[in-house]
């Protein structure tokens, strides 16, 4: 039943057409299949700022306490998100969108994949380079014209993509579920001409893939399998049948299957069930759903029930985490979480319609705490670092700063207080005001002397009035959307100084007399609007101008 594919090489695959020398559209025997684009120029179109800057979070007001319908005064909020880019998806003559359904980062790349909803086959990958978290770059696409993506991963040099095809099209394809192995280049290129391995399995479409060392873990769907491949060449190593694997976690030699005909299925490295755990929740028919590891416990995507938690030495669920709503959102598609991401104190969810919601991890139990403010149905999540990447079907991927307080930061500002004020912060004239902390505002503004030492974002705009106004920022302060620009405004004779990144989704307005100061060496200042700069103003300093707007 299973075999492997031969590679695709280039002595077996001829030239259609061209329209430059990065631009290379391939024919094999499965007609017209992959068209691949490593033009970094070309790519380019495909990333968008037009959303970017500060990100508003729906609060639920059971869970935080606060009231933000019609109040007069509200607290600074907590996790002062921003959207840095999103990359637009593929699309075909006009005609044909694809939508974003998996991405996995690793080191300087994420690593996206897409698909079509309907009968017809159609996806994509995508190689983003997210070095300059300013600045991602599209470094390779290449676009399948038979093929859904569903789930990739990249490991050592090589990206693993799995799916399903049309195998009526195909010569060689034993069943619409498939496995592929790309060589990547140094740069972020996919290799075609080293030749592109392939294998297939039981069932209607590979659902997910997991490689570890020697070994390459795949699901597929209805009437699939599970299925243990030699990295090297796709030989079958080891295989067992199930009804409906949607997913698959790998962990200390354990694999824990997530059946949707059952729950939770543990097996060892050699396929054998170790413990069964039932869940009776609604997985739905053809849909995305994902399992995972985390410390002592499994971690469910479980539709319109949110997040299981159960422990994996009982079996017993320790905890639901529901779905955040955000009435005020338009729901584009089902509500249901697909895939749930874990970073420090926080937890992503993936839900569909209902968009990117957020719970906070207290440790013993954990919290929901409100929807973020991005557009799409949200198919998957990953966290890293001080970023989230989220796969948001129509809307493609969004990149998400998380602007936390870094270590040596909180260091330096041990001796302040935590900021808990208003989220409309006024510094009256002979106010001298320092705090430290990660918070949301609304606008700032400033007559008398402001240190703040954090993370701050700010959603409308910052003022600083009179002649002895003084704002002092060490950290991270990002003003406005890309959507509504807002700016930041020195009155004459008033002063900012700036130990860390300035990022302004508007301009920066100097006034005559006005200074703006950039203390050490390694200051980011990334201006999405205009610099005004008046008469005998100071601007000191060394400072990274990203934008070159100075």
């Amino acid at each position: 039943m299973f075999k492997r594919a031969p590679f695709l090489l280039m002595a077996s695959i001829f030239f259609l057409a061209s329209c430059s020398d990065e631009t290379t559209v391939f024919v094999d025997e499965q007609q017209e299949n992959l068209i691949l684009e490593n033009d970094f120029e070309k790519l380019s179109g495909s990333i968008n700022f037009e959303n970017s800057g500060v990100l508003d979070i729906f609060e639920d007001e059971q869970v935080t306490n606060k009231k933000f319908s019609g109040a007069k005064v509200d607290k600074a909020g907590d996790h002062p998100f921003s959207l840095v880019a999103q990359v637009s998806p593929p699309s075909l003559g006009g005609s044909i969108f694809l939508t974003a359904s998996h991405v996995d980062v690793d080191g300087d790349y994420a690593y996206v994949s897409y698909n079509k909803a309907g009968e017809e086959y159609y996806g994509a990958i995508d190689i983003v380079n997210v070095t300059d978290p300013h600045s991602p770059v599209v470094t390779s696409r290449l676009i399948y014209l038979n093929s859904d993506i569903n789930s990739l991963q990249y490991s050592n040099g090589y990206l693993y993509a799995v799916g399903g095809l049309n195998k009526e099209a195909s010569f060689t394809a034993t069943s619409s579920s498939f496995i592929t192995k790309i060589k990547i280049n140094a740069g972020g290129t996919m290799d075609i001409g080293a030749g592109i391995l392939y294998g297939y399995q039981p069932g209607d479409n590979a659902t997910d893939v997991t490689v570890d060392g020697k070994d390459v873990y795949v699901t597929s769907g209805k009437n699939g399998s599970v299925t243990v491949y030699d990295v090297k060449d796709f030989a079958v190593k080891k295989e067992e049948l199930f009804s409906d694997l949607r997913s698959l976690a790998y962990d200390n030699n354990k694999v824990a299957l997530l059946d949707a005909g059952f729950g939770l299925r543990i097996l060892d490295d050699n396929l054998n069930t170790e413990k069964e755990i039932p869940i009776n929740s609604d997985f739905g028919t053809f849909t995305k759903r994902t399992v995972d590891f985390l410390d002592d416990k499994i971690v469910v995507a479980e539709g319109s029930k949110g997040v299981g938690l159960y422990s994996y030495s009982s079996g017993t669920l320790v905890q639901h985490i529901p779905i955040s709503i955000d009435p005020n959102k338009e729901v584009t598609g089902d509500v249901v979480n697909n895939a749930v991401a874990f970073n420090k104190d926080v937890i992503f969810m993936a839900n569909g319609g209902a968009g990117l919601s957020l719970s906070e991890d207290r440790g013993s139990s954990a919290s929901p705490y409100g929807v973020i403010q991005i557009d799409g149905s949200v198919n998957y999540v990953e966290s890293k670092g001080d970023y989230a990447f989220a796969a948001s079907g129509s809307q493609g991927l969004q990149i998400i700063k998380l602007n936390r307080l870094t270590q040596s930061l909180a260091a330096t500002c041990t001796t302040l207080t935590e900021y808990d004020g208003t989220s409309k912060l006024v510094i009256n004239q002979g106010q001298d005001i320092a705090f430290r902390g990660a918070k949301r505002f609304i606008s700032i503004q400033v007559s008398g002397s402001l240190l703040m030492c954090g993370s701050w974002t700010v959603k409308n705009d910052v003022d600083i009035k009179s002649d002895s106004g003084l704002l002092e920022m060490n950290g991270n302060l990002l003003v406005g959307t890309n959507r509504k620009r807002k700016e930041i405004k020195l009155e004459e004779g008033t002063t900012l100084r700036i130990e860390g990144n300035l990022t302004i989704y508007g301009d920066l307005d100097l006034k005559d007399g006005s200074t703006i100061e950039f203390i050490g060496s390694d200051s980011v200042v990334n201006i999405f609007g205009e610099v005004k700069i008046g008469d005998n103003v100071t601007i000191a300093g060394e400072f990274d101008d990203v934008q070159n707007k100075f």
